[in-house]
């Protein structure tokens, strides 16, 4: 794969997020509502698209629990395939909520929706005590260590050396910008500000293509790849592709929620231009 720039997304690709972000979601519905879903669950959501954000993926769940509650009868499989025919994302899950249920039954699931809290539990619980205080500003009311430091590294310290020797490399993430510098810090990963997009950069999120294309155009590149552990991140790739004359290719990792023959099948159903068992195997993937 001949490319002149490199994009890398942070999760699931340069950190583990399992025991993190994802349990985050996990122990936030069931600390609220006091039941949840679990880690298959989650990658649905993943697949169905549009949950780049993992506080809205948490609200999206939360609507399919409350709405289970009041008599919906599809399963966590039919509700994300709903989504991902209705386009995918948290408005989409309110839209199959107010497709499937009553009028008094929507009212009821929308008064116990509870988005606030539930992104205040998540942070909490992501970012334990100290780290919450720095970066959100409040006092908490969980004691928590923090998700964030059950983070093992992917990514391979020869492997950035390689990227960075080579070709330019940039940052795609839906992380708020402080949890990227926590985590681009612990992999040992320097990018100039100019050269990243984290979640305050630009609201519309993955799979809308101007983060990719914009820093295509940043990077000077003809050609970008762009390695993430979604079908979104390729979404990404295939979208920027449609949206501008450069060449744009998505890599599918395999050390995210999507593992596997059935994950690399996922891919390939999407459009990968490739799919690689780990980050650690992308630099003999290009020229």
């Amino acid at each position: 794969m001949n490319v002149d720039a490199v994009v890398l997304d942070v999760d699931g690709v340069l950190v583990d997020v399992a025991d993190s972000y994802r349990r985050a979601i996990i122990e936030s519905l069931e600390t609220v509502y006091g039941e949840t879903i679990d880690r298959e669950g989650i990658q649905q959501f993943k697949d169905a698209g549009g949950f780049n954000n993992d506080w809205e993926l948490t609200d999206a769940a939360a609507l399919y629990l409350l709405a289970r509650r009041e008599g919906m009868e599809k399963s966590l499989s039919q509700f994300t395939d709903t989504i991902l025919g209705v386009g995918g994302g948290v408005d989409a899950a309110r839209t199959v909520i107010s497709e499937e249920l009553t009028p008094a039954e929507r009212e009821r699931v929308f008064a116990e929706w509870d988005p606030d809290r539930l992104r205040d539990v998540f942070q909490q619980l992501y970012l334990g005590t100290d780290l919450y205080r720095d970066i959100e500003g409040g006092d908490p009311d969980i004691d928590a260590a923090g998700f964030i430091h059950d983070e093992p590294i992917i990514v391979e310290e020869d492997t950035l050396a390689d990227l960075q020797e080579r070709f330019p490399v940039g940052i795609l993430t839906g992380r708020p910008a402080a949890e990227a510098d926590i985590a681009l810090q612990r992999v040992g990963l320097s990018v100039a500000d100019q050269h990243r997009f984290t979640m305050d950069d630009w609201e519309a999120g993955k799979p809308d293509p101007h983060a990719l294309v914009t820093l295509a155009e940043r990077f000077d590149a003809d050609s970008v790849a762009f390695a993430g552990d979604t079908l979104d991140d390729v979404r990404t790739a295939n979208n920027a592709a449609e949206a501008d004359d450069r060449e744009y290719h998505g890599v599918g990792v395999l050390t995210g929620g999507l593992t596997g023959a059935h994950g690399r099948k996922k891919y390939e159903q999407v459009g990968a231009a490739a799919v690689v068992d780990s980050i650690n195997d992308l630099p003999e993937l290009l020229e």
